[in-house]
């Protein structure tokens, strides 16, 4: 099979390389998939370039990277029901403590991390919807339901907080956002918010109440917790929730920890590679039935070829996108 590979941490040009290998056999509990997808995310690049805390080198001696694609069921493993061949399904960590992921014709995995791809979703989109989806799902819905209250999703136009107002809109909540630039701003109100606000005004949380009436905010979908702790302490509801998916700008924040203590506020930090399985089953099923009602627009900033692996890697590291980075195997 076509493949890209790794074996040393470094600059996407240097490290990723094209190779033939031989094409994989299911295992007991398994299902192989022919990959038609692959999609590229940030933890994806920072995998590849060495840059997560505490990891001097790669945890295999080969790495096919990649833990989202979408594709169709061609063999099955022992223990697996033979009907699934043929059936088209979307991959979640496909390379999450495994070596090898989906930058590949084929790819071997458990047959839960195979889902069921609706006929009436596309494989671009089923490749995006790994990360980016549940995540979105799982800040939005992992509390319970939103009908009855006020979602602010920070970052608005980025692929999960574009897809976080989509799915807090269907579900019913009040949506407000954050986001900056004009573009930016415009795609965010097109998501279904209410409201969308440049998060670098210094009066963005005077903003907020005032677009609420004075109504404190219930749920907050945080892109950068430690940048935006003090705003969102100040405009969060009693027992509110700040379900936070990313700080990169702050990863060390200091918390004004009495002034939440005191609206007994529950701060979420969400990492969707290790949901449990009941977790998972949950957003699963929300977003399988999401997709179903086509209550989602899912932006696709560029498909490449999988032999562009590594500008496609160098395109998510520069943030300049406006959407998902895939690889059409």
């Amino acid at each position: 099979m076509r493949a890209i590979t790794y074996d040393r941490f470094g600059s996407a040009e240097d490290v990723l390389c094209p190779e033939t290998l031989p094409d994989p056999t299911p295992s007991g509990g398994e299902v192989l998939v022919r990959v038609h997808v692959s999609g590229v995310n940030p933890s994806d690049v920072k995998a590849r370039a060495g840059s997560r805390p505490g990891v001097t080198e790669p945890p295999f001696p080969k790495i096919i990277p990649h833990s989202d694609g979408a594709g169709v069921i061609e063999a099955v493993g022992e223990g697996v029901d033979p009907s699934r061949i043929g059936e088209r399904v979307w991959i979640w960590n496909g390379q999450w403590q495994r070596a090898f992921g989906t930058a590949a014709e084929f790819v071997s995995l458990p047959e839960d991390q195979a889902v069921t791809l609706p006929e009436n979703v596309s494989f671009e989109v089923g490749a995006a919807l790994g990360i980016p989806g549940l995540t979105a799902v799982q800040a939005v819905l992992g509390s319970g339901p939103v009908s009855d209250g006020t979602v602010l999703v920070s970052g608005g136009a980025g692929t999960v907080g574009h897809l976080a107002i989509q799915v807090a809109a269907a579900s019913g909540a009040r949506v407000l956002a954050t986001a900056r630039g004009d573009e930016a701003l415009a795609a965010a109100r097109q998501a279904g918010a209410e409201h969308v606000f440049d998060y670098t005004d210094e009066r963005l949380a005077d903003q907020i109440m005032e677009a609420t009436g004075g109504a404190p905010v219930d749920r907050i979908v945080e892109v950068e917790f430690g940048q935006n702790v003090e705003t969102n302490t100040r405009i969060i509801a009693e027992r509110g929730t700040i379900a936070a998916y990313g700080s990169a700008k702050n990863m060390t924040p200091t918390l004004p920890f009495y002034p939440l203590m005191f609206k007994a506020v529950t701060i979420d930090l969400l990492l969707i590679y290790i949901l449990s399985k009941k977790e998972r089953d949950i957003a699963t099923q929300q977003l399988t039935g999401l997709l179903e009602r086509n209550a989602l627009n899912f932006r696709i900033s560029e498909i490449l070829d999988l032999t562009d692996c590594a500008r496609a890697h160098d395109m998510v590291a520069s943030g300049q996108r406006s959407g998902s980075v895939l690889l059409k195997v």
